[in-house]
């Protein structure tokens, strides 16, 4: 196993042991006893909308395929990360929809006239200490402070990759509401968010901030910040203006529910989805490139832009592998994918960008 990987269980476990604040809080009775009216909660924990393995192997397996993986999944040269983000932030979008992607699954997307923040992580590594763990590949484009102010936060899950500590305490110091699944308010709350500020739901509920209005969707992934698993739920999120919409996946393995979810709230103008991470060992709860364009495909998007890449080494495979692989079958098949370089702003209504940037980083 790679030592960034190694030091991350360590980190996990050293950490647990003395009761760090950065692993969240537990789920005291009183919340359980709330959870447990949810149709989605069975034998104390969250369940998946039909059988999902975590991984298809053994943890012996899995670690000796860690060993095992030569492949380059660190990019031996900087990212040609945007320059000018703040001051392209700085500006109103001409259009309906601006959307930068910041890295991994954090993006700042802005719908009607409102901004919204996706599972924020501006940490230098994925972790909950700065001193282990899954380095970033490159500072983020553009800094926390640095960005418009917020009129949403959305979380997907609560694992380190999409729910950062030390995120979360400074967009506490504001009053952006955070919109969540069932069980993650008691982590904001514990790194100093409001209770009134949190908007916490189940599959399918829904809540309006700010003029939009956000729906909580089924997804097949998992949760937990220590080893206990499950006690918080997963969502992916549908995002709706009064006339366009987008689709925010978090993680997630390939089901049917994406086509109900296209059936009941798409089309979508964008759909964010994640490619990066993806392995058969753990097929069931990441998509991958190709089941990112099936899922692209059933929830009945018109523009794909790829998550949860080319900022951390999670993965066994080459960093640059997805969006080349995702590359090469979207225009196999015809479908629109926007490639912006991590940090650059664009607006999907009237350019989509489609460089392969990362190519200058091999």
């Amino acid at each position: 196993m790679r030592p960034e990987r190694l030091c991350l269980v360590v980190a996990v476990a050293l950490l647990g042991a003395s009761g760090c604040s950065a692993l969240g809080a537990n789920m005291h009775a009183a919340r359980l006893e709330h959870y447990r009216r949810s149709p989605n909660f069975k034998d104390g924990q969250f369940v998946n909308p039909l059988a999902t393995e975590v991984t298809k192997a053994s943890t012996g397996d899995v670690l000796a395929a860690w060993f095992r993986s030569d492949a380059e999944t660190v990019p031996h040269k900087p990212l040609p990360v945007a320059t000018d983000t703040a001051a392209v932030l700085a500006r109103p979008p001409a259009s309906a929809i601006r959307v930068t992607w910041i890295g991994h699954s954090t993006v700042l997307l802005e719908l009607e006239g409102r901004r919204i923040l996706t599972d924020p992580i501006f940490a230098d590594r994925a972790s909950p200490t700065a001193l282990l763990g899954p380095k970033r590949f490159s500072p983020p484009a553009v800094a926390l402070e640095q960005l418009p102010p917020l009129d949403a936060v959305v979380i997907s899950h609560d694992h380190f990759d999409h729910l950062d500590w030390s995120t979360i305490r400074e967009l506490a110091k504001g009053s952006v509401p955070f919109v969540v699944p069932l069980g993650v308010a008691a982590h904001l709350e514990k790194w100093g968010v409001a209770p009134e500020r949190i908007r916490e739901l189940d599959w399918w509920e829904q809540t309006s901030v700010a003029g939009l209005t956000f729906v909580a969707v089924p997804a097949r992934h998992f949760s937990g910040r220590t080893l206990e698993r499950n006690t918080t739920l997963w969502a992916a999120w549908v995002i709706k203006g009064r006339v366009h919409r987008a689709f925010f996946g978090g993680d997630g393995g390939l089901f049917d529910g994406f086509a109900e979810i296209g059936r009941r709230e798409g089309p979508f103008d964008l759909t964010l989805l994640e490619i990066g991470a993806s392995n058969p060992l753990w097929g069931d709860i990441h998509l991958g490139p190709t089941n990112a364009l099936r899922a692209h495909a059933m929830l009945r998007g018109r523009l794909l832009l790829p998550i949860h890449w080319a900022t951390f080494d999670l993965g066994l495979h080459a960093w640059y592998l997805p969006g080349e692989v995702l590359a090469r079958e979207a225009e196999q098949a015809g479908v629109r994918v926007a490639f912006p370089a991590p940090g650059e702003p664009f607006e999907p209504l009237l350019m989509v960008p489609t460089a392969h940037w990362w190519e200058q980083a091999r």
